[in-house]
């Protein structure tokens, strides 16, 4: 690559990333979505568990409603977080708890904690509007041999998170993200990788991340299967009522 196109994307205004990350969003939309996938946590103390859950979302980004349910071990069987994403703030969160037989919101403040026992945390599994952020293109960067571009990522003022920053690795032949890495002031927190990039439907998709917690030092990975897009799934799917009666 010459150095004048290297200067040239440093030169960009930050429009541009903003734009980057529009077409992004708009090349992988769909109206629904859903799969099973399995939770592997890998422990600091050289430990891992595994878990299995079925994942089902309606809508895209500042819009969407999606659900997740564990459906294995036995001691997770049931257990079930909906989450209703705004455009203009924070999402709605609930968390069901088949042995109580009851649910919970997940209060604003709590969402900077670990989502049942994994390294993501109950914010990192929201989605998000390209509104909600500002943008600043750093330049481009490879990640694992394919040409990304480099983006930071901020929350505008009022936007309750708990990451001072995030940059994001956006690759330029898909526009698909590649990895991010989340700041808490500057210590970086958290990575997430994205794997196995293939195309489902027409849609590029990742069929494995990987989220790294760099305090902890612990890390988990998703694999998914049985991934389909723009199937029928009804909206009341994603209330508190169905949530309830584990649909």
């Amino acid at each position: 690559m010459s150095k004048w196109i290297v200067f040239a994307a440093l030169a960009l205004p930050a429009q541009d990333a903003r734009q980057i990350i529009e077409e992004s969003q708009r090349r992988h939309r769909s109206q629904t979505q859903r799969y099973e996938g399995v939770l592997q946590v890998f422990h600091p103390n050289g430990k891992s568990t595994g878990k299995r859950w079925q994942f089902s979302r309606i809508g895209n980004y500042g819009e969407s409603k999606s659900l997740l349910r564990f459906v294995a071990p036995a001691e997770v069987k049931g257990v079930a977080l909906l989450i209703v994403n705004h455009p203009d703030r924070a999402s709605d969160q609930w968390m069901w708890l088949p042995e109580l037989q009851r649910d919970r919101r997940v209060a604003l403040q709590d969402r900077s904690t670990r989502f049942f026992g994994t390294d993501f945390s109950y914010e990192d599994l929201e989605e998000r509007d390209a509104n909600q952020s500002d943008f600043r293109l750093l330049g481009e960067e490879p990640v694992d041999g394919q040409p990304c571009w480099k983006i930071e990522i901020v929350a505008k003022k009022g936007r309750a998170t708990q990451y001072s920053k995030v940059t994001g690795w956006i690759r330029k032949d898909i526009y698909f993200p590649a990895r991010y890495e989340m700041y808490v002031k500057d210590q970086l927190v958290r990575r997430l990788s994205y794997r196995r990039i293939e195309k489902v439907q027409g849609i590029w998709s990742t069929l494995e991340m990987e989220m790294e917690d760099l305090r902890r030092k612990g890390r988990t990975v998703l694999k998914s299967d049985k991934m389909e897009y723009n199937l029928p799934i009804r909206d009341d799917v994603f209330s508190l009522q169905a949530l309830r009666r584990g649909e």
